[in-house]
């Protein structure tokens, strides 16, 4: 059948098929028709059907450039106002295929923001960010509390994008103070500071009185940026009398780098809180002394601490650096909670950058060597703990070549470089690093190259078959990485450097 043909027989199912043909007859007309046909498919926009209506505004989104203009806007605009939220979705769609630019379908655009339909709010947000404008300020203001992720975050970006304009902005400040609580959350986390001067006495009230928890979180969170001594007060004064875990939490993270002794009572009276008691154990942290330094030694040896509570005491305990931190967080290392782990190895991570005592140091390396697999995204985090401990060097060198994970191995090797730490074995590392010139991981090829540079600085000696080891750095010159031909280049260079010498 012929093109002709075909859009004759959509034109005769138009006027005498059911209602399921006139509407396929409508995006079949869309699809091959010309700009004589718009007129047709205008008809079928005012059918009585729904399904027809819906085809009529696939077939104008189809048809392309509409010939009819005016007409043509009108009805996509009617049919943006549909009582079905399927035509209502096929119209909103067609006028974006259009390119329709007019004030009528910008205020349709505006006004479906507001529509029950998810997809039609989705739909008229994208329209009316592609057209560069916010459309019904209030109405866009409104989605902030929008249960739907895909509703409100679009409408957040699409207010940050057109922030500058006086009536975002004063809609925004409107909503903080008085919006729905999921508009008044988003709103409140993006006021602006000159807003939050001006609208601070409703703040300050909210901070207590606020009709959810949510909101005040929120509140605390704009509060915490204004620098206003009586802000602060107020912000403590709150603490002190939250009975809500959720804003508790809130509060003490706001509040707990501060080390104010005002933390103390409150982080000690949420402790045992399964949500608060990681910002409350944070905050002991952050204020030290003695009650602190007992609280927190009790949590790292009370078996009934909640996995959470215990990671955080362990990082907070670390940081103190407590004469005692290293026997209480190596024991942690073997939690079965993977977040333990973490807290007492960030623990001894901060311990780390003041120097572990020399009775401690033996300790740290077996406990981290054994448990340097343990989590891939925290080997750095242990590598860092580990540089410059010449106690774990021999476990490295048995580490090397036994494990299979690619990240431990570069690890192992760069904390064999000579350059972190050395012993009686380094001058015989080298026949070890050299292997690991080919291994099929680049972090690992790098890290080799880079110790054996340093090696060769270190010890001050030029390798047997040193030719060979020449060939193999220079072969590297080929290699994929910038990182390793850099890192061979500069192992070449120490060993003429050694040989001028």
């Amino acid at each position: 059948m012929t093109t002709d043909h075909q859009i004759a027989f959509f034109l005769r199912e138009l006027e005498t098929g059911d209602t399921w043909r006139r509407a396929a007859a409508a995006k079949g007309l869309g699809k091959l028709g010309g700009t004589e046909h718009a007129a047709v498919l205008l008809r079928a926009a005012a059918d009585s059907a729904p399904e027809v209506r819906e085809g009529a505004a696939v077939g104008l989104g189809r048809l392309g450039v509409p010939p009819a203009g005016a007409a043509v806007v009108q009805a996509l605009c009617a049919l943006m106002d549909d009582v079905d939220p399927w035509v209502r979705r096929q119209a909103s769609l067609a006028s974006v295929r259009l390119g329709l630019r007019d004030r009528e379908v910008v205020d349709g655009y505006a006004r479906l923001l507001g529509d029950p339909d998810y997809h039609l709010r989705i739909n008229a947000l994208e329209a009316l960010r592609e057209l560069g404008v916010p459309g019904d300020v209030p109405a866009l203001v409104r989605l902030l509390g929008d249960p739907a992720h895909g509703i409100w975050g679009r409408a957040r970006a699409m207010i940050f994008e057109f922030g500058k304009d006086p009536d975002i902005q004063a809609e925004v400040a409107r909503a903080a103070l008085w919006g729905a609580d999921g508009a008044r959350v988003h709103a409140l986390l993006m006021l602006s500071d000159q807003h939050t001067d001006r609208l601070l006495p409703s703040l300050l009230k909210d901070l207590t009185d606020g009709p959810s928890a949510e909101v005040r979180c929120a509140v605390a969170f704009r509060l915490a940026r204004v620098k206003h001594p009586e802000t602060r007060d107020a912000l403590f004064a709150a603490l002190a009398a939250e009975r809500d875990p959720a804003v508790a939490r809130q509060l003490l993270f706001l509040l707990g780098r501060s080390g104010d002794q005002r933390l103390l009572g409150p982080a000690s009276r949420w402790l045992s809180e399964e949500r608060a008691g990681p910002s409350a154990a944070a905050a002991l942290g952050a204020v030290g002394g003695k009650t602190a330094t007992r609280l927190l030694r009790t949590l790292l040896t009370d078996p009934a601490t909640t996995p959470p509570t215990l990671a955080a005491a362990a990082k907070a305990y670390g940081e103190m650096g407590r004469w005692d931190a290293v026997w209480l967080l190596l024991p942690l290392l073997d939690h079965a909670a993977a977040e333990v782990y973490e807290g007492a190895l960030r623990g001894l991570d901060a311990m780390a950058d003041t120097g572990f005592r020399p009775w401690e140091r033996a300790a740290v390396a077996r406990g981290l060597v054994a448990r340097l697999g343990v989590a891939p995204t925290l080997v750095g985090v242990a590598e860092r703990v580990l540089t410059g401990l010449a106690e774990a060097l021999p476990g490295m060198r048995e580490l090397v070549d036994r494990t299979t994970s690619p990240m431990v191995r570069a690890a192992a090797l760069s904390l064999l470089d000579p350059h972190n730490a050395t012993d009686a074995g380094t001058p015989h590392d080298l026949p070890l690093l050299v292997r690991h010139l080919d291994d099929g991981n680049l972090w690992v090829r790098q890290a080799a190259a880079e110790a054996i540079a340093h090696w060769v600085e270190e010890t001050g000696t030029l390798p047997a078959g040193e030719e060979r080891l020449r060939e193999r750095l220079a072969a590297l010159d080929s290699d994929p990485s910038a990182h390793v031909r850099e890192a061979a280049a500069e192992a070449l260079r120490a060993l003429d450097d050694c040989r001028n010498t």
